[in-house]
């Protein structure tokens, strides 16, 4: 068995992942899955009402989560997959803890071969949170990773700047990132 079954087996069965992305180390569980989903919350010490990101394997299953407009779509096309997290109006079918009671959900599309295989492999989205305790610096090496889990996928060093999370309904940026220039630039073009 490989490492992205072995990953999605432990997916299946509300486990937790550690998964390297394209900037920092994830830690995933079912987004579909309310107990799992408060496992991630309760390993990360991270109060429930806070939102929490989710990831997704292609633009099919960011579609299935969230209300994307026009606008909204022209900008996933040009930044995802990417460093970039996308806060969208949350479709039904996400477990309401997940949006922290804004009604919104933030979405990531890791440029990140490992990562799409086990989300893709899963056929449904996983959390997208950095895999340390709340507040503390985001791991780019196994060795930092700070929260219990079942099974971590090493990606080796990763580049350790987070995504920039950018409000596509508001269209502000929400936290500076990964690529914060070229998205603030874009935004600022939208109106």
């Amino acid at each position: 068995m490989d490492i992205v079954e072995r990953a999605v087996a432990v997916l299946q069965r509300d486990g937790i992942i550690v998964y390297p992305t394209e900037t920092v180390y994830g830690l995933g569980a079912d987004a579909f899955s309310e107990d799992a989903v408060h496992r991630v919350y309760e390993v990360k010490r991270r109060p429930l009402g806070k939102p929490m990101s989710v990831a997704v394997s292609d633009e099919d299953m960011l579609w299935a989560i969230a209300m994307v407009d026009d606008a909204a779509e022209a900008f996933i096309r040009r930044f995802l997959p990417g460093p970039v997290t996308v806060v969208l109006p949350a479709t039904s079918c996400i477990p309401a803890v997940l949006t922290g009671g804004t009604g919104r959900i933030g979405i990531r599309m890791p440029d990140c071969e490992i990562a799409i295989a086990i989300i893709a492999e899963l056929d449904a989205p996983i959390t997208a949170t950095s895999a340390t305790i709340a507040g503390k610096r985001e791991p780019v090496r196994p060795d930092e990773v700070t929260v219990v889990y079942d099974l971590l996928v090493d990606g080796g060093t990763l580049p350790g700047t987070p995504s920039t999370v950018v409000d596509l309904v508001d269209r502000t940026i929400l936290r500076p990132g990964a690529e914060a220039d070229a998205v603030a630039r874009y935004i600022a073009s939208m109106d």
